[in-house]
């Protein structure tokens, strides 16, 4: 993922968020992303505004007739944390909500 100086984002195979994660797709394209402050903290939010390829992480997952069709267009928010080197990470949960699991978004040395 890479995000812009004015607003416009780059996605690469980003998996989906909360229960679209369990769909096993990952999206890649452009799309526009914004920092926003809510009660809990800071939030990027990220939308995805035109797929430009689609990809799953498991093959038998991309054949399984059951799988909901996965979306052309979508959105995500990242919470914004610190970490123990008080260095920003970004990040969203997956699957159950109540279960905490977190994707991490993690920084490309050199960037």
């Amino acid at each position: 993922m890479v995000l812009r100086k004015d607003g416009t984002a780059l996605l690469e195979k980003l998996d989906g968020q909360d229960f679209d994660f369990e769909d096993g797709w990952r999206l890649s394209g452009t799309g526009t992303w914004q920092l926003t402050d809510d009660d809990g903290g800071q939030v990027v939010r990220l939308a995805l505004t035109a797929r430009t390829r689609l990809e799953s992480r498991s093959p038998a997952r991309a054949t399984d007739a059951s799988t909901p069709e996965p979306p052309s267009i979508d959105s995500w928010s990242f919470c914004v944390d610190r970490d123990q080197h008080d260095e920003l990470k970004l990040f969203f949960f997956y699957g159950d909500p109540d279960i905490g699991n977190t994707y991490v978004m993690k920084r490309e040395t050199g960037s």
